[in-house]
């Protein structure tokens, strides 16, 4: 935390912002939510398990000019990895080859990270500093996801200054192929079952359709 900043949740809460709090009524709160709560500063296990869930999230940088811009970011769960109490990293993979987020680290290294778990709804918020690796061999390697077919060209290593989490409000909940697959394969399971005990009672179940995920 810079030297300018009384509290971490000033890496979010400027001068300007805290005015808008006080001109739309939620300053107080907020006042006292800093001096007794406020944002967290390393990477603790709460993070860390938070971390082993995410599969997506959304990597934001702005230039010189501050334009900003946002990359998502998928892979297995927990490729995005703690790798001490300050820093987190993640394989970059090949993609569009526009390079905009790291010709964007290369004027300006603030980065904001916005993670997603739509099945719980709860959503993480992550305001650091990142640099590209591309000569660190042996941490690029410890990065890529086993068994993830995807070509790595770099590493991202994000240097955490703040992170806190957000209250569930207006988070649609959305549910991915390997949670819903196995729901799926026991409600089929079940109609088959049904349907079996129609036939040996003398009906006619009808037709039934398989229901999968594409």
């Amino acid at each position: 935390m810079s030297e300018e900043r009384r509290y971490i949740t000033d890496i979010g809460f400027t001068p300007t912002v805290k005015a808008e709090q006080e001109r739309l009524g939620s300053r107080t709160f907020y006042e006292r939510y800093e001096q007794t709560m406020g944002w967290r500063g390393e990477v603790n296990e709460d993070l860390i398990q938070r971390l082993a869930n995410t599969d997506s999230f959304y990597f934001s940088t702005a230039n010189a000019e501050g334009q900003p811009y946002i990359q998502h970011r998928g892979g297995p769960k927990g490729f995005l990895r703690p790798l001490n109490k300050h820093e987190l990293g993640f394989a970059d993979y090949a993609g569009n080859k526009q390079y905009i987020s790291i010709g964007n680290l290369k004027d300006n290294p603030k980065c904001f990270l916005f993670l997603m778990d739509y099945p719980t709804r709860r959503r993480v918020k992550i305001w650091g500093r990142a640099r590209v690796e591309e000569r660190d061999n042996e941490l690029i390697r410890s990065l890529k996801p086993e068994g993830y077919n995807a070509a790595v060209e770099r590493a991202i290593i994000i240097t955490v200054d703040a992170w806190d989490t957000n209250c569930h409000q207006h988070i649609m909940p959305r549910y991915s192929p390997d949670l819903l697959e196995p729901a799926f394969a026991r409600l089929e399971g079940r109609i088959k079952q049904l349907e079996e005990q129609v036939r040996e009672l003398g009906g006619d179940p009808g037709p039934f359709e398989h229901v999968g995920l594409t």
